[in-house]
């Protein structure tokens, strides 16, 4: 009894800590990126369980909208922005559910299920005028190598994808 005390106190403590973080995220001012989720109840795969929940989704697509705004923002000069829209994600990974109802809520990672990213994009600078832009078509099918995250985050082969585009499509905008 005194172990589920103890882990119900943990589980708070680190939920009160996430939304400081968030709040804190907020607080210090707008962001220079916009992350933009075009129809995701069409998206391939950013399902919670193999019975997914519109709240589940909305959760995985906040995790992500945020941490591309924790990236992308310092690579952005300052008066230049980004905006992100995203047409497809497919989560890395999959449910099993045939493998038993203990499985419902289990994410599979093999290497048959890697991640994808299908979305547009636009830098502008601070007259509004359009300094880069793209489509993206993006599927990591070597994911598994990828040991940039914690392996306690459920989107760590994710955020390392899009980390990884956002360094690469923005470092060298401040040169411009």
């Amino acid at each position: 009894m005194k172990t589920i005390h103890l882990l119900a106190i943990a589980l708070a403590g680190i939920a009160a800590s996430g939304c400081a973080t968030q709040g804190a995220v907020k607080a210090g001012g707008p962001t220079k990126t916009e992350v933009v989720f075009d129809h995701p109840e069409n998206f391939t795969d950013v399902k919670d369980s193999s019975t997914p929940t519109d709240r589940g989704r909305d959760s995985i697509l906040s995790n992500l909208r945020g941490f591309l705004e924790e990236r992308a923002d310092p690579l952005l000069p300052d008066g230049y922005s980004l905006r992100i829209v995203f047409t497809d994600i497919d989560l890395a990974g999959d449910y099993e559910p045939w493998r038993g109802f203990q499985w419902s809520d289990v994410r599979v990672v093999k290497p048959i299920y890697p991640p994808a990213f299908k979305f547009t994009y636009a830098v502008t600078d601070s007259s509004g005028k359009v300094v880069r832009q793209g489509t993206e078509d993006i599927r990591d099918l070597d994911f598994q190598i990828r040991m940039a995250f914690p392996q306690s985050d459920p989107l760590r082969f994710e955020k390392d994808i899009l980390g990884d585009w956002a360094r690469s499509t923005l470092r060298d905008l401040r040169k411009a």
